[in-house]
């Protein structure tokens, strides 16, 4: 390896990290590259079955769980931000991390990246993946705060749209797995394909994914009925290797055209 690099992954919730790039992190952290997990909020308006919302809460919970995600995926460090979640259903939370104005949610993200004189932030695409308000000002905030840190390399943590319709296609032919999800609600999720600068292979990384999904026990069921996690955690280990077994990335200010393996390849390249 050429060399090493510091990457500093903002996310919104526990859990995110490891549904969108548990893979990529664990391969970055098993490459020698530092890791640094960074999350807007604890997640305590997150759904959860009931025996999770009791003793300490919900978010103490999360954190602990989020603890534990990180060790899997070999993460060098975490810092809880301690932003309160805007929720999903219904108008965000008052105060929440998604009402905020963009200097006031970035400031302790600057200062992470400032700090840790990071070489890359990854965010996620403007549509905040699947339209959570914290997703989208993930997005907001964070390429704000890329500019005012001067961190030389952004990329958006995505899905290919292409994709993710077709396998909800599939879902949709059996009844009763996901009833409230359609493939036509993602027709403006996450990215079109034509616009992946990154796809990385994180097949060898299976495992310690899988760890990190296991690791959010509160988010793999909840009272209101399947989970994505839960689901994923049901599929036997070879199909889970195969189907969660690429990662997709899209780099700001970089042309698309035959999708990378190497996050860092601009970086290496010095353009």
């Amino acid at each position: 390896m050429a060399g090493s690099y510091t990457l500093v992954a903002f996310h919104a919730h526990p859990d995110d990290e490891a549904l969108l790039m548990g893979g990529t992190l664990a391969r970055l952290a098993a490459e020698g590259h530092r890791v640094v997990l960074a999350v807007a909020t604890d997640g305590e308006a997150g759904a959860a079955a009931s025996p999770y919302r009791s003793g300490p809460g919900l978010a103490a919970v999360r954190r602990d769980e989020l603890e534990q995600s990180a060790a899997a995926l070999g993460c060098a460090r975490v810092v809880r931000f301690g932003f309160k979640d805007s929720g999903s259903s219904g108008p965000p939370a008052e105060g929440g991390f998604s009402t905020l104005p963009v200097e006031e949610a970035a400031q302790p993200l600057i200062d992470l990246l400032t700090e840790e004189q990071a070489d890359a932030l990854t965010v996620y695409d403007p549509a905040g993946g699947y339209g959570h308000p914290d997703h989208r000002q993930v997005h907001t905030a964070g390429t704000y705060a890329a500019a005012r840190a001067g961190t030389p390399l952004v990329l958006e943590a995505t899905i290919d749209r292409q994709l993710i319709r077709r396998l909800i296609r599939i879902v949709e032919a059996i009844p009763g797995v996901l009833p409230a999800v359609t493939a036509a609600s993602y027709d403006d999720a996450y990215s079109p394909r034509s616009a992946i600068t990154h796809r990385i292979d994180v097949r060898r990384y299976a495992a310690q994914k899988r760890a990190s999904f296991e690791a959010h026990a509160s988010q793999a069921s909840s009272d209101e009925g399947a989970r994505t996690l839960s689901l994923l955690l049901k599929l036997p280990r070879w199909l889970f290797r195969a189907m969660l077994g690429r990662e997709w990335y899209v780099e700001h200010g970089r042309t698309p055209g035959a999708p990378l393996d190497d996050l860092f390849a601009t970086l290496r390249s010095g353009s």
